[in-house]
């Protein structure tokens, strides 16, 4: 290990660790529990474990097909289907939560179609917050995913079918347990991003108490009203954050052989 790399590894370690021991030097400790237990931390709470465990489902079925349609599928305009794909990395979430809603909004296309045709209206429900969430996570999977399936490369899948096996067969049977380490690191990558989205989902889904405010949205609804509050649902997310990559990621982060 050369020793010049300990000092830009430390810098980066603090920029990550200090702010959060700032919030729990300015937490108060002595209310915690009694902050934490309030009917509106509890129901957001719930609610954010729902939606995020809801939106990374939708993530594995959209998102598991879509990676292997990029890195295997030999179709023209391949690289601008995957900057496409891959946009909400980069954009802004409240520029995705604004495209969403001029999409399902009751002046969207799409929206007006629905609202008119079966009666249905998305925006601020507690769908509109699984789309919003699904909406900016999926593509952390896609990119594990593709990644993964290029590292592999496709002998494996040809030999499958010089022996004869259909292509859905050979996803099946092959590619996905490939796949699986990859899609484990995926989906918690897309979990931990759709529990702390915030922008697309304020913007698209708005902040109802019990409907639509997920934990990030208590957050900032207390942050106006009760300091202490709010620094202590922001160490409640920091805590199950911390909790879902430690416990669920797969050993292969870790460098283990």
């Amino acid at each position: 290990m050369p020793w010049p790399l300990w000092i830009p590894a430390a810098l980066g370690l603090a920029l990550v660790v200090l702010p959060v021991a700032g919030l729990l030097l300015r937490a108060d400790l002595a209310r915690l529990p009694e902050l934490l237990t309030t009917p509106a931390a509890l129901h957001a709470l719930r609610l954010s474990l729902l939606t995020a465990a809801l939106s990374t489902v939708a993530c594995l079925l959209l998102g598991v097909p879509l990676a292997v349609v990029l890195a295997r599928a030999r179709l023209r305009g391949v690289r601008l289907l995957r900057a496409v794909v891959l946009l909400p990395l980069v954009l802004p979430p409240v520029v995705g939560g604004l495209a969403l809603l001029y999409l399902l909004g009751r002046n969207g296309f799409l929206g007006y179609l629905l609202e008119v045709t079966a009666g249905v209206r998305v925006p601020f429900t507690t769908a509109a917050v699984v789309i919003a969430q699904t909406f900016v996570a999926m593509p952390f999977l896609v990119v594990s995913l593709e990644g993964a399936l290029r590292g592999a490369g496709d002998a494996y899948e040809r030999v499958a079918a010089t022996l004869g096996a259909r292509p859905l067969t050979t996803f099946r049977r092959v590619t996905v347990p490939l796949l699986l380490p990859a899609i484990g690191s995926g989906a918690v990558l897309s979990f931990a991003r759709a529990l702390g989205e915030f922008g697309a989902t304020i913007t698209f889904a708005g902040s109802l108490q019990g409907v639509t405010r997920t934990l990030p949205l208590e957050v900032y609804t207390q942050a106006e009203v009760d300091t202490d509050s709010a620094v202590a649902l922001a160490l409640l997310l920091v805590a199950v954050a911390v909790l879902v990559i430690a416990i669920a990621r797969p050993r292969a982060w870790e460098g283990a052989r």
